[in-house]
């Protein structure tokens, strides 16, 4: 019995052991499984991280060129300053602490930062990146003093921007990770950007890396390069003369400029005034404060994220790329949409006559015309020069609405053009099942809907260049490195919209606003410039808020580029005529793009009698022989001194002076150091500015005046009035005709 029991019992601890055990058993299992199929990924990451140490090679960001491959966005060598945090524990020269300590303040970091990161239980930490050199040098002076472990150097680069504020609403800015965040830099910037490579380095137990044969090394891939279709020299020009109209006009809401190959629908240049340094594209600027007075005051309040929120929000405006991303109301410039879909469609005539008697009345409203007393009769012809708003009233109805409606699709205005720039708008015009007659008479003028600059810019160069409406573009070529050609942007034809005779047609119309109606301010003797003026006022109307713009092209006879200028709202009182403001702006920008485009001027025998010619040197010569050199160029003499040789003149040779002019000519050194005061003629008439210049015993060269007639007054002059100047010294008058309304 005893027995029996003592074998139960046995059997009974038996069986409670081997139930334990599968029990254990299946706990061990199960806790295999949940570390290898639940807390797997995490382990053998962290396994991974521990016992190997992966760095980013950054690759380099690829160059932005302008079409002539001058750099615009370029790469600076800098470096990224890592380390091993338990190796620069290990430091016995320097605490954690003291080093610390040592690294923000060269760095210009927060210390708490930094040693939080020295602290930390990994192999590889980022302390900056983008140091400058002088930084690492620092850095790495402190480093070689104490013979520290753990502070790693790698090269790196940083986006640099030679030109700083140039076409900076184009090329647009990079940000700390040197990721593209505006313009050519965002849209781009998977290309730009490259691919990183990276070096992954067994470790050993205690942190320390292995042998280089342990270590896989994958190589970057740098980043291809764009060629944008931008020329430096033309945009410089654009830029020049648009951010001198902005202040002259004294502009509340900035200005806008593109200039576009009428024929390829690249853009040559494309501004925004006021713009912004790339190098610091979140700087506060005087522009800034202009249109923010407190805002400095106000940034020192705020700290970390909402002072960064409130710097992007008052910086914003600088970025903003008008040409692109607004809309505006076009005002008389889309009556050169209206005027070449009525020759095509063949309702009007050139001679066809017309009457404007100040107003016309459209179903219940009467639409006055710019000229309250009315043009009186005239042709087509005279009605596009007189920008008459009765005349494009009658053209729009011949047209009628489903014509007028199929070429406003047809010429661009109801969709993106498709430029690589992010933002762009598609303007606003009338929905085509709720075109009223009223809506097609304000349309016919360019008033009651909005288009985008660079739309206006795309129509007009379909008119200049035999009809066809070209894709504008920004981006000409994407190369590599040794720049080989990867990618080649071709010109795009959208679409043929009207015929080569309605364009040629177009052409002579709009060279006879230019030399005969209201564009004569765009006027440029030895080029035919072909243009319209245009005038809007800005929403709700009697806001006293008003657009100027001017749109031009050239050569009429075979056109080449066309520009567009908008001067957003002039302060209240102001001169807002486009016809005033805009026009010579355009003027100013043809004529020199035109001269470095080596596109020769061709005069017409009435402003050959006009034009300027070269003074000749007539240094060395006797006086005889001065006075023949001078007298076979239609140029008068004046001698000062006794002497016979000719030892200095005024102005110098090889200047550029109007027939009829005279040159004075010293014998004696003493004589030329005497000096005139340059009078003001700013706002006198064209005899009373040239009487005053030449009664100062000074030179006149007149720029950009016609001889269209009109009242014209003086309405610049270089040098500028007080100006101390040796006798004979050439004074420019730019002249501007002041009747001028659209």
């Amino acid at each position: 019995m005893h027995s029996e029991q003592s074998t139960f019992k046995q059997r009974k601890r038996i069986i409670f052991l081997l139930g334990a055990a599968i029990v254990i058993f299946f706990l061990l299992m199960v806790r295999v499984a949940w570390l290898q199929i639940v807390d797997g990924e995490k382990l053998s990451s962290a396994a991974h991280e521990q016992q190997t140490s992966d760095n980013i090679i950054s690759p380099k960001r690829g160059l932005i060129y302008d079409r002539n491959m001058k750099v615009l966005a370029n790469n600076l060598s800098v470096e990224t300053i890592s380390i091993t945090p338990k190796n620069v524990r290990s430091n016995s020269k320097q605490t954690a602490n003291q080093i610390a300590t040592k690294l923000a303040e060269i760095l210009e970091l927060d210390e708490e930062s930094v040693l939080e990161k020295i602290e930390k239980q990994s192999n590889f930490e980022y302390i900056k990146r983008k140091v400058e050199k002088d930084q690492a040098d620092a850095v790495r002076a402190y480093v070689d003093e104490y013979r520290l472990d753990g502070i790693k150097f790698s090269e790196d680069t940083k986006r640099y921007y030679p030109y700083g504020n140039f076409a900076s609403q184009v090329i647009g800015f990079v940000g700390s990770d040197n990721n593209g965040l505006e313009g050519i830099e965002m849209v781009y910037d998977s290309k730009l950007k490259g691919v990183p490579g990276r070096i992954v380095s067994a470790n050993k137990t205690a942190g320390l890396e292995i042998p280089d044969n342990y270590e896989s090394y994958y190589e970057a891939q740098d980043g291809q390069s764009v060629v944008l279709t931008i020329d430096e020299k033309i945009q410089h020009f654009t830029e020049k003369h648009l951010e001198n109209a902005r202040l002259e006009n004294q502009l509340e809401e900035g200005a806008a400029a593109i200039v576009m190959n009428v024929k390829t629908g690249e853009i040559l240049a494309m501004a925004t005034k006021p713009d912004y340094d790339l190098n610091q594209p979140f700087a506060v600027t005087a522009a800034v404060e202009e249109k923010y007075p407190e805002i400095k005051a106000e940034l020192e309040k705020l700290e970390g994220s909402e002072y960064n929120a409130k710097l992007t929000e008052v910086t914003q405006f600088l970025r903003r790329n008008k040409a692109v991303v607004d809309s505006y109301e076009p005002g008389s410039t889309f009556k050169i949409a209206v005027a070449s879909m009525a020759l095509e469609e063949n309702v009007v005539g050139l001679n066809d006559h017309f009457f404007c008697n100040g107003s016309i009345k459209v179903a219940d409203r009467t639409i006055r015309c710019a000229n309250r007393n009315g043009h009186g009769a005239e042709t087509f012809v005279k009605g596009v020069q007189n920008s008459c708003n009765p005349v494009f009233i009658e053209v729009g109805a011949r047209v009628g609405a489903k014509k007028f409606m199929e070429y406003v699709k047809g010429f661009g205005f109801r969709e993106k053009t498709g430029i690589e720039l992010p933002g762009e708008t598609d303007g606003i015009f009338h929905a085509s099942d709720n075109f009223k007659e009223i809506d097609l008479a304000t349309s016919s003028f360019g008033q009651s809907f909005n288009v985008t600059p660079l739309q206006m810019v795309t129509m007009v160069s379909a008119v200049a260049n035999g009809g066809k409406l070209m894709k504008p573009h920004l981006v000409k070529q994407l190369v590599d490195e040794e720049q080989n050609i990867i990618e080649e942007v071709k010109p795009t034809v959208v679409r043929q919209i009207i015929s080569e005779e309605t364009s040629k047609t177009m052409c002579q119309i709009l060279e006879s606003v230019v030399s005969e109606g209201g564009g004569r301010n765009a006027y440029l003797a030895g080029y035919r410039v072909a243009g319209k003026t245009g005038t809007s006022e800005k929403q709700p109307r009697g806001n006293g808020k008003y657009i100027a713009s001017f749109i031009g092209f050239a050569p009429a006879d075979d056109p080449q580029i066309v520009c567009l200028v908008i001067l957003d709202q002039p302060p209240a009182g102001n001169v807002y005529y486009g016809g005033l403001i805009a026009a010579p702006v355009v003027k100013n920008i043809l004529e020199e793009s035109l001269q470095y485009m080596g596109i020769e001027p061709e005069y017409t025998q009435e402003e050959l009698s006009m034009i300027d010619i070269t003074v000749p040197d007539i240094t060395g010569k006797t006086r005889k022989e001065a006075e023949a050199a001078l007298a076979a160029v239609g140029v008068s003499i004046s001698i000062k001194g006794q002497g016979d040789i000719i030892l200095d003149q005024v102005p110098k040779a090889h200047s550029k002076l109007a027939k009829n002019s005279k040159v004075v000519a010293y014998t004696e050194g003493e004589e030329s150091k005497k000096t005139v005061e340059i009078p003001n003629v700013v706002g006198c008439y064209g005899s009373e500015a040239n009487k005053g210049i030449i009664n100062a015993g000074l030179n006149v060269r007149i720029k950009g005046l016609s001889s269209s007639g009109g009242v014209a007054v003086c309405a610049e002059q270089s040098p500028a009035a007080g100006t101390m100047v040796e006798p004979g010294t050439i004074v420019t008058l730019d002249f501007r005709f002041a009747e001028i309304r659209d």
